[in-house]
């Protein structure tokens, strides 16, 4: 009994934290409203499941609205989902195609229907004691897994063709929009596999355990969702999407080799857009600006943006995100050489080179260099 008292503690705490946050990033004002909107709607649905603890006994006499409530498991991954692709792309809108994320749930439900929600009071009654035993509720938690794999092998492709667009279309050196979905995905994988591992113990004789399972569950839920408040508190904008209509280099590539120059006049044109872009590089310095696009570096060129970024990184074998932080990195080891300006701190260094962020900065210096600022200084 004191186990489960404890559970429904640990239950009722997580479900107001996840309310709590639902309610923080519903009001927060922030220019991605509908990614916001999204994730809310995600922990609205992940109190509803959390719920499951503790909310029977107010439920016992409403059994249609306790399997509607389990089945309501089956939107939170297509919400994590839509939340991921509105995070990552500043252009993403809700269609009426989106609408078949749906399709699971409500083929659940329908599963449901013969024998349960159209079934008398006893006969329903009777469904629901022997549940367990029931092929619709084997059906119900192998969908469960099946579409749990999909959607957490389509957010990791998601934030694969991000990062790579990113580093071949942006410059700057913050990435916490990858960092922080790619650490949310992995935190829900972790999760999700005790929550797998517990319901195995539901059809086991092992009760104790599968009351202990419950309450690591409850417990680490409890902790994802502090998690997720400390982070929305303390970076309520933290995200910075792209455009999703930007393709990758790989897929351009193909149909730019199309053209009907003659290979050697070909060769010719690309050294002579390198030999430009370096010297527009070093004398104008457009990597000073830390918010750089490839965008606006093909306008300040007047190149296509697509021949620019062919150039970059394919002929020139980088990403446009490294080929300008060398030359940031450059100036700064200049900086650091010039005995006149020791009194620079790190600090105004790595801003005056275009950087905004002194983790970022170590980040790239040690990678191009092998060695800290403060090191490369000193020697």
């Amino acid at each position: 009994m004191d186990k489960l008292s404890f559970l429904n503690g640990i239950a009722w705490m997580a479900v107001f934290v996840s309310l709590l946050l639902s309610f923080f990033l519903l009001t927060v004002k922030t220019e991605n409203k509908l990614a916001n909107r999204l994730f809310a709607c995600f922990f609205i649905l992940t109190a509803v499941d959390l719920s499951g603890f503790f909310v029977y006994d107010y439920l016992s006499n409403y059994l249609d609205l306790e399997i509607f409530r389990w089945t309501t498991c089956l939107l939170e991954m297509p919400l994590f989902y839509l939340y991921v692709l509105a995070v990552c792309y500043s252009d993403f809108r809700l269609k009426w195609k989106h609408l078949v994320h749906t399709i699971p749930f409500i083929i659940v439900n329908l599963v449901f229907v013969p024998r349960f929600y159209f079934a008398s009071g006893i006969d329903k009654l009777n469904f629901f004691q022997f549940h367990d035993q029931s092929p619709e509720m084997y059906f119900f938690h192998v969908l469960v897994e099946i579409q749990y794999l999909f959607y957490i092998i389509s957010v990791f492709l998601i934030l694969k063709k991000y990062r790579e667009i990113y580093l071949e279309n942006y410059t700057n050196p913050s990435t916490s929009t990858y960092k922080w979905l790619f650490q949310m995905t992995s935190v829900f994988l972790a999760a999700h596999s005790l929550v797998a591992l517990k319901s195995m113990l539901r059809y086991t004789n092992f009760d104790e355990a599968f009351i202990w399972a419950n309450v690591l569950v409850g417990s680490v839920a409890l902790f994802v969702t502090c998690w997720f408040i400390l982070k929305a508190m303390n970076h309520p904008e933290l995200f910075r999407g792209i455009n999703s209509k930007l393709q990758l280099t790989k897929d351009i590539l193909p149909k730019e080799e199309n053209k009907t120059f003659e290979k050697e006049n070909q060769n010719d044109e690309i050294t002579a857009q390198i030999l430009l872009l370096k010297q527009y590089m070093a004398d104008q310095k457009p990597y000073l600006d830390p918010s750089l696009t490839i965008q606006e570096l093909a306008n300040q060129i007047n190149i296509p943006v697509r021949d620019l970024s062919v150039l970059i990184n394919h002929h020139m074998d980088q990403h446009f995100f490294d080929f300008v932080n060398e030359y940031r990195i450059q100036k700064a080891m200049n900086i650091l050489k010039d005995k006149s300006k020791n009194d620079l701190t790190i600090l105004e260094i790595l801003y005056e080179v275009g950087f905004n962020s002194k983790s970022s900065f170590n980040t790239s210096f040690k990678k191009y260099t092998r060695l800290t600022p403060t090191e490369y200084r000193n020697s």
